[in-house]
């Protein structure tokens, strides 16, 4: 998605080595893709990358913040770390570390794509696991590529009673959350989101 964040934009030129780039709103701020695998989130003004072994190196050698958000009014750790301004200036050394971060988060996506199946991920059943399907989503690693709108559409697509509840519900899947704990700002997104492409459907349909 395109955006005029200046953190994203440079963040983007900086690690342009490690392949095309592409963010997208997340958790309130941005994540940073590689072929839609998420090694990064710019959070606040400040990057953080994906814990890996060599941030963990690092990481015993200068203390790096870890990425908090609230969930429930509780804090809530996550496993990226904040790049700070001595690593900014290592350019060469943030392009490594980020290198690192990419690659243990495309290892743990293909191993969570071998053995798990749609059903077993947050708020999917089996009877969603078969509509999946049906419209060509027959594994999780391509509903996390797919993602939860492009999913969304398929489903809609042949089934017309597909309504906001199963677009949190995919959301929430990818997510690791159960639909009903998803942060304000991502459901809030996803409703607006919802609401345009209801309105736009419609009118092409009276068109």
């Amino acid at each position: 998605m395109k955006t005029n964040n200046p953190l994203v934009k440079q963040s983007k030129a900086q690690l342009a080595p490690l392949g095309k780039i592409e963010s997208r709103t997340q958790f309130g701020g941005y994540a940073l893709t590689v072929e839609k695998v998420i090694f990064a989130y710019i959070n606040e003004d400040a990057l953080y990358l994906r814990a890996s072994e060599a941030l963990q190196v690092y990481h015993t050698q200068r203390t790096l913040e870890p990425l908090v958000y609230r969930k429930r009014g509780m804090p809530v750790q996550l496993n990226y770390f904040k790049v700070d301004d001595t690593l900014w200036q290592d350019s060469e050394q943030l392009l490594q570390l980020s290198a690192s971060a990419l690659r243990a988060a495309q290892q743990e996506l293909a191993t969570r794509s071998v053995t798990l199946r749609l059903k077993d991920l947050p708020n999917l059943s089996l009877r969603m696991e078969m509509m999946l399907h049906k419209v060509g989503i027959s594994s999780v690693r391509l509903l996390y590529e797919m993602g939860s709108r492009q999913s969304w559409l398929k489903l809609r697509a042949v089934n017309k009673h597909i309504g906001l509840k199963t677009l949190m519900a995919l959301e929430g899947a990818i997510s690791g959350h159960h639909q009903a704990a998803l942060p304000t700002a991502i459901r809030e997104e996803l409703y607006a989101w919802y609401v345009k492409t209801l309105h736009r459907t419609n009118t092409v349909e009276q068109a």
